[in-house]
């Protein structure tokens, strides 16, 4: 713990700076994540934050520590979004922050003082589980969905890719918090360094061994899918005007055997079934590609009430009938959450005028040649069960049609375009994320980039030679293991402090009170 008599402590003995230095400490794994993407960071990034809580002077100090660096971490992750949500991200961070008080406490539960080689074991079972019981919460999309999971970090690291495979994002997000335990106590108490190592060589083992066991996709074929991103496009008319854009850059594929065109999200911002014009023309470029055409549709339906943001499949003929209407949409950037409380978020940001509605299930396409596609839109490429069901379902390649033009200049699109990379690795499916404005990205069946990235600045129509894979990981075929894994852990903790606490409130010696009565004795009587 650190002493109130040295510097540090005597410093950190005001609650302000404290809080400061909480914030700041949770903040750092940011760096972690693109656009600096320092991928190794993440493996120290979380120490200050342990060594901070692990030092508090009472367990409720413990829980503060805990509650100000996770809103120093929501508010990192999320700093992109001030420019449209204002002072209402400060909220939302705090109120997610308060996921991880409970987190701090534990940290100084089963890291205060000198810990014993058993504590420590513990520790590295409990902390990553508790880690992942925040990750599991947050990750609902009506708190946010699961942006900056600390696993997603590790996007471009191979070793990593091939572990997401076994156990998704959060088998990774596991590991690295185990490592940033262990790290800290290495640094903060020299009288347990060895079982620090010990666990160090233990997760070092499992993982090696898992990395070294686990199946790799086999490579079947190969097809040709062309990202068409137009850019922003500014005006008055910048529907119209971004139409014509896609058009004249989807032209440009003819003769390029292409065997399927990706638009990015919406990129239509009319309903095809009421302008049969623009079904027309979509349909013409399709005959003179020579290829279906994936658009997205932003619009209000013209068969059913409410805005919706859908896939659409356009062959030679016309949309071909398959549709996929966006499930999980974004909180406040395309519905308000209670909007009769929250409306006011309007008033002050960039939040929905008008909800979106929303799809029902998710659709599996069939394109020409035979491919089989999983579209999903923006959002929700962040949410692992979604591509691991589409790839139960059958689908050979993994789609998101994308937009960040709210975001050019920030982090965002990079963070974006990153998750692609996740999601082909734990499905060992490839995955296309395809812009309308933002990062495009492509990935193959294990996650490794394949082709050029078209940047934030590119207006430009791409073809990919994309490798499909067969064969099932890991992680499609048993779910979020780790995850039910970490609740069971938590359990456990909650059954043996339950028993602990019974124990000693038995063993507690009974409180002083008044004598009991001999057998002489007898209740006073009232007087007559």
């Amino acid at each position: 713990m650190t002493r109130p008599d040295r510097p540090l402590g005597r410093w950190l003995a005001s609650p302000w700076r404290r809080n400061v230095v909480a914030a700041l400490a949770g903040a750092l794994p940011m760096f972690a994540f693109p656009a600096p993407s320092w991928w190794w960071f993440a493996y120290v990034a979380l120490v200050p934050w342990i060594l901070l809580a692990r030092a508090a002077p009472t367990g409720r100090r413990a829980a503060y520590d805990g509650w100000l660096g996770g809103l120093g971490f929501m508010l990192a992750v999320h700093h992109w979004l001030l420019p449209s949500l204002h002072v209402f991200t400060v909220l939302i961070a705090a109120l997610l922050g308060a996921l991880w008080a409970p987190w701090g406490w534990l940290v100084r539960r089963f890291l205060a003082g000198v810990p014993s080689p058993g504590r420590i074991g513990a520790a590295l079972l409990v902390l990553p589980s508790g880690w992942l019981a925040i990750e599991l919460v947050r990750s609902w999309q009506g708190l946010g969905g699961p942006w900056g999971l600390l696993g997603s970090s590790q996007w471009q690291v191979e070793p990593a890719l091939r572990l997401a495979s076994v156990g998704g994002v959060w088998l990774l997000s596991f590991l690295l918090v185990a490592v940033n335990v262990a790290v800290a106590v290495l640094a903060a108490v020299r009288e347990a360094r060895v079982p620090a190592l010990a666990g160090l060589v233990a997760t070092a083992a499992v993982t090696s061994a898992a990395w070294v066991w686990s199946p790799r996709p086999d490579v079947d074929g190969r097809i040709r899918i062309a990202v068409v991103q137009p850019g922003v496009v500014d005006g008055s008319a910048s529907g119209d005007k971004r139409f014509d854009r896609e058009e004249v850059l989807t032209r440009q594929l003819a003769g390029r055997g292409t065997d399927l065109v990706v638009w990015g999200e919406s990129s239509v911002g009319f309903d095809l079934a009421g302008r049969p014009d623009l079904a027309n023309r979509i349909a013409a470029l399709s005959r003179e590609v020579g290829a279906d055409i994936l658009v997205n549709v932003d619009a209000r339906r013209s068969d059913r009430p409410g805005i919706y943001k859908s896939s659409v499949l356009v062959g030679p003929q016309g949309p071909t009938g398959d549709r996929y209407d966006k499930m999980r949409l974004v909180p406040f950037g395309e519905y308000v959450p209670a909007r009769s409380l929250l409306g006011w978020a309007t008033s002050v940001g960039k939040a929905a005028g008008e909800d979106r509605m929303r799809g029902t299930e998710q659709v599996v396409m069939d394109v020409g040649h035979g491919l089989r596609i999983g579209p999903m839109v923006c959002f929700e490429s962040a949410f692992p069960d979604m591509s691991r069901h589409l790839a139960e379902d059958g689908a050979e390649v993994l789609l998101a049609q994308s937009s960040t033009s709210s975001f050019q200049h920030s982090w965002a699109p990079e963070q974006h375009a990153s998750l692609a990379a996740l999601r082909a690795a734990e499905t060992g499916r490839p995955m296309v994320h395809a812009t309308l404005t933002g990062v495009s990205a492509v990935y193959g069946p294990s996650g490794e980039r394949i082709g050029s990235r078209l940047g934030t600045d590119a207006s430009e129509a791409t073809v990919y030679e994309v490798p499909l894979a067969t064969g099932v990981t890991p992680y499609v075929r048993f779910g979020d293991w780790p995850v039910h894994g970490a609740l069971l852990v938590l359990a456990a903790l909650c059954l043996t402090e339950g028993a602990r606490a019974l124990r000693v409130r038995r063993s507690a010696p009974e409180p002083p009170g008044r004598p009991a009565r001999t057998a002489h004795e007898s209740p006073a009587r009232p007087g007559r």
